[in-house]
């Protein structure tokens, strides 16, 4: 097997952990050695021991000479839950190191190679690395800027309407489409709504599937209208609401406030969201929440479903409104598209420059 096949094996391996690591990366790792993979594993959440150390405690001693894959670099640095996994490379004697990709963390970003290199080990990075990079863009984007990787979901009609003129929204998209929200809604640490959907809805906006974690539930509300016995409040996980109102007198133990003076500034609720380790965030609201998370320029990625329907009438809701608006010539641009179909709908999702 080529070097580019067993990277792949290690990719995949990785996303078997996929919404269960964070603040961790997904990583997975094999040994390989004498034309046959001899261990492979990957991470399971934080604190628990790293893909590398897992496949080195599988093969033992038959470490020895082996080429080890990894989808990133391996961690050099103390101090952290679990020992600096270069050690135990240099401690099996393993003869040569391929990684997809530098890891981002200052306190790595390039010294856990040398560390290897300096070691007598041949060492390098690079395989896969656009694959490997894009597996993890919430960690290299949380990890760089302590701020939550940003994804805008938004479900409209073939002709750009999220809901009727009465604001019924259910349900645009196909079972499919439904199925892939909810893995969506599994793999970030929350979700961000605003008052005027969990009052229209009454949602719980968990992630319902086999194996699948449910996210942190955040809600916008301004003046603290969202009703204490609601759904989404009684349904664990935690639930955290951002608002002015100071006075939060009738909700329960189990919901968390994050109080804001004035206007809400998005960039800074994501640092706050950041402090408490939420390094990813799916925003599933009305127009006005993704207008003001588009102007504040906080949105990474954008996921839309498209149906094939026609709702038609004047004043109904587009995906994306806000108070100004770019001109054709300077648009919000998309890049890095792709276009695929769950059963009768279409999905376009892309990276907001």
């Amino acid at each position: 097997m080529d070097d580019k096949s067993l990277m792949r094996r290690c990719l995949a391996l990785a996303r078997l952990a996929r919404g269960s690591t964070s603040p961790n990366p997904m990583v997975g790792a094999l040994l390989y050695k004498d034309g046959r993979v001899i261990a492979e594993d990957y991470h399971r959440k934080a604190g628990e021991p790293h893909a590398e150390a897992l496949v080195l405690n599988k093969a033992g001693a038959a470490a020895e000479g082996a080429t080890l894959f990894v989808s990133l670099e391996p961690c050099c640095h103390t101090g952290k839950r679990t020992p600096p996994c270069t050690g135990a490379i240099i401690g099996a004697k393993v003869k040569r190191v391929v990684a997809a990709t530098e890891d981002p963390n200052p306190s790595v970003s390039g010294r856990g190679i040398e560390t290897l290199i300096k070691a007598g080990i041949v060492a390098e990075f690079g395989v896969l690395q656009d694959e490997a990079k894009r597996l993890n863009e919430a960690y290299n984007k949380y990890i760089t800027t302590k701020t939550p990787f940003v994804i805008l979901k938004a479900a409209m009609t073939l002709d750009g309407k999220m809901a009727a003129p009465d604001g019924q929204s259910k349900w645009i998209t196909c079972e499919k489409s439904r199925r892939f929200v909810h893995k969506m809604r599994g793999s970030v640490d929350a979700v961000l709504t605003a008052v005027g959907t969990v009052k229209a809805d009454n949602p719980r906006l968990t992630a319902r599937g086999k194996g699948l974690r449910s996210p942190i539930r955040i809600i916008i509300d301004p003046f603290l209208e969202t009703p204490p016995g609601y759904e989404i409040l009684k349904t664990p996980p935690a639930t955290i609401i951002v608002t002015g109102n100071i006075d939060t007198r009738g909700y329960g133990p189990g919901v968390e406030f994050i109080h804001y003076d004035g206007r809400l500034d998005l960039k800074w609720l994501m640092l706050e969201l950041g402090r408490r380790q939420i390094t990813s965030v799916m925003i599933e609201g009305g127009p006005s929440l993704t207008g003001h998370a588009v102007e504040d320029g906080i949105v990474d990625k954008v996921v839309f479903f498209i149906a094939p329907k026609i709702i038609g009438g004047k004043g109904v809701f587009c995906p994306v409104s806000s108070k100004t608006f770019r001109s054709i010539g300077s648009p919000y641009e998309v890049f890095d598209m792709k276009v695929r179909t769950l059963d009768t709908d279409i999905v376009i999702e892309g990276y907001l420059r």
